[in-house]
């Protein structure tokens, strides 16, 4: 079987989904904004946050925003894992619910 040349990054999230990921996507753009070495990832995060805050339906991302997405998502994914185990009680209840929904997106609609 032959690799398809071009793949379709065509996205239709839920408005619940949309949030989330908008609500990613503003919270890096507040961490990287102070760095210039980030300017490319502040860049297509922009843009993918102008995307998100449209009406449309299907979301189209490029390579290059859904590379860098889900590249920061399944770090944050690993990281909030890493903190459920160390932490106690109340700490833990509070990321599950994240993790979930950030596992989730990555399961639905970014898993190859």
């Amino acid at each position: 079987m032959a690799k398809p040349l071009f793949k379709n990054y065509t996205y239709s999230f839920d408005k619940n989904e949309k949030k989330i990921l908008l609500n990613f996507c503003k919270t890096l753009l507040k961490q990287m904004t102070a760095d210039e070495q980030f300017f490319a990832d502040v860049r297509s995060f922009n843009s993918i946050v102008d995307k998100l805050n449209t009406n449309d339906v299907e979301i189209k991302l490029t390579k290059e925003e859904k590379t860098k997405l889900v590249f920061r998502l399944k770090e944050n994914v690993d990281h909030m894992e890493k903190q459920i185990k160390n932490s106690g009680f109340l700490k833990r209840w509070l990321y599950k619910s994240v993790f979930a929904q950030y596992n989730n997106l990555l399961n639905n609609y970014f898993s190859d």
